[in-house]
């Protein structure tokens, strides 16, 4: 299997900086609240001297959902959401271990998608929608991506993501079955290869110090779009 970006998405996003992951021996078990509570705290000190939205992180995401021609104050990227939830809340909802990368992604202020691989069928491509992908909500409707939504896209048109980084898809969420993960960071602020490459290099620590995972990372450019890994065949949903 391999993730990547299309040519189109690089060339129309030429500051896109980008790092992958792929890890097996994934198990609902693990015990990340020490981990949760580091990142969290981060974030929170982040937060006490500004708002999420004066973060360098999130106005480029802005920027670029205008860009798409998105309100980026109606479609907000992952990170900026989880920050926003989590300055009024102070707490995140627990659903999985993996909510661990959450935890990263607010420390960073970067999005962080984490696809469970059994579920993604063929290669997983970021790019422009047709219009005719079906994407499955997590309240199990299906619905079609517009023409232009920038989807993360399977071998069978299935979009496991929409808006780019604003929302996964219900098919390939985390859950106790995942044993094989693809996480993926994206970001477009002027320091993002600096970052996503100290982001990568922590999620890859947290994952081996959690679960028995040796993980394979890779940074992506238009020089080197893809990313190989093993996978699964998909079940179908």
């Amino acid at each position: 299997m391999q993730f990547s970006h299309s040519d189109a998405m690089w060339q129309a996003f030429p500051e896109l900086r980008a790092g992958a992951l792929h890890a097996e021996g994934i198990h609902a078990d693990a015990d990340v609240e020490a981990g949760i509570a580091d990142f969290s705290a981060i974030a929170e000190a982040r937060l006490a001297k500004a708002q999420e939205g004066e973060f360098p992180e999130i106005q480029a995401w802005r920027r670029g959902f205008s860009r798409m021609g998105l309100k980026p104050t109606q479609y907000r990227c992952a990170s900026e959401a989880l920050l926003r939830r989590f300055r009024q809340e102070h707490a995140l909802p627990r659903l999985h271990p993996l909510d661990l990368c959450n935890a990263i992604s607010l420390a960073f202020a970067i999005p962080i998608a984490v696809f469970d691989v059994e579920k993604i069928a063929g290669d997983l491509e970021v790019r422009r929608a047709r219009g005719d992908e079906t994407y499955l909500t997590f309240g199990g409707d299906v619905e079609h991506p517009e023409p232009n939504d920038v989807i993360f896209a399977d071998a069978k048109e299935r979009a496991h993501a929409r808006r780019w980084t604003n929302r996964q898809s219900g098919l390939s969420a985390v859950r106790a079955t995942t044993r094989s993960v693809l996480i993926v960071a994206e970001a477009l602020h002027a320091s993002a290869g600096d970052d996503i490459a100290r982001l990568v290099e922590t999620v890859a620590d947290a994952l081996a110090r959690h679960w028995p995972a040796a993980p394979k990372t890779a940074m992506l450019s238009l020089a080197s779009p893809r990313f190989e890994f093993r996978g699964f065949e998909a079940h179908d949903a």
